[in-house]
């Protein structure tokens, strides 16, 4: 199952993410969490301790590393050749670390260059990506920064869904609606709205009523245990029965069109 989670900044999609991974760990399965957000934060909502997040670093800040598989010189930057498909296989294990059944992997952000630049660090993380897309087994979870740009349509085809997370304002519906065009642009179809932070019948049929077309997967309640977690460094999938029992539905209802294909 490889799923990818996108939203608005603030809106709860690294709190979704955990949630999930925390969901499918419990059920035995293998988890693999990318966190793809510059400010990476999905290491903290999955309760790693602090020493093993000390120990990760973002692959895309690792410049020598970058130069080596994409051929080119550390000082070079985006300048001359490089390779667009370069060795990635080991990365996900050397780079990575486990904690309660997930593993995590941070792909950082690249630095360099405008939008959509192709540069050496940019083709080293969609190849990246592409891999652990392709070509690993286990549930792929990967915590998007608002848009798409770590993906491709080289890599669309593996997605088995994408969710775009919401909170009950227009704004956020907006916003909704562009991530899921641009995900069309690239071939992803199984795009599903998760609503997040509702807190009456109201909100929920605002997600209804407002979601332009994009399936409802689900709702999960707005949380005092979402702060109290994000305080103590506690996981919330633990404190919170009921979003556990939500994002259980949610992961049923991605399932199952999965299945069918």
């Amino acid at each position: 199952m490889k799923i990818a989670v996108a939203g608005k900044g603030g809106v709860g999609k690294t709190t979704v993410t955990a949630l999930l991974a925390h969901h499918f760990a419990h059920a035995g399965r293998p988890v693999l969490a990318i966190d793809a957000d510059p400010s990476p934060c999905l290491g903290q909502a999955l309760g790693f301790p602090d020493a093993k997040l000390l120990d990760l670093r973002p692959i895309a800040d690792m410049g020598e590393l970058v130069a080596e598989r994409t051929g080119t010189s550390a000082k070079s930057g985006a300048g001359g050749f490089f390779r667009l498909n370069p060795n990635v296989a080991d990365l996900p294990e050397r780079f990575s670390a486990v904690h309660d059944g997930i593993r995590l992997l941070l792909l950082g952000a690249v630095q360099e260059g405008g939008a959509g630049c192709i540069c050496p660090a940019s083709a080293l993380l969609k190849e990246l990506v592409r891999h652990v897309m392709l070509q690993r087994n286990e549930v792929v979870l990967l915590d998007l920064y608002a848009g798409v740009e770590h993906l491709g349509r080289g890599t669309a085809e593996a997605v088995d869904a994408m969710l775009v997370v919401a909170e009950p304002t227009n704004r956020s519906m907006r916003t909704v609606k562009q991530i899921a065009a641009l995900a069309g642009d690239i071939g992803i179809r199984n795009i599903h709205l998760v609503g997040n932070k509702a807190s009456s019948e109201a909100d929920r049929l605002f997600f209804e009523e407002n979601a332009g077309g994009i399936p409802l997967a689900g709702c999960l309640d707005a949380s005092d245990e979402a702060i109290i977690a994000d305080r103590s460094g506690k996981v919330l999938y633990d404190l919170a029965p009921r979003l556990a029992h939500g994002i259980a539905a949610i992961a049923k209802k991605l399932e199952q069109p999965a299945k069918a294909r």
